[in-house]
């Protein structure tokens, strides 16, 4: 319980929180480009 107050309680932690939500957002939006770019390569080679 001490840990949690620490993380939210302090300029740090709140960092912290932050930096870890952010990353795991770009994570998520970089493998959806990707995806979304595979797929349409695949398309595309399968026309040629």
């Amino acid at each position: 319980m001490e840990a949690l107050k620490l993380l939210f309680g302090s300029d740090i932690g709140l960092l912290s929180v932050f930096t870890i939500a952010f990353a795991t957002v770009f994570v998520i939006y970089l493998y959806n480009y990707a995806k979304k770019h595979m797929e349409e390569d695949a398309k595309n080679a399968n026309k040629q």
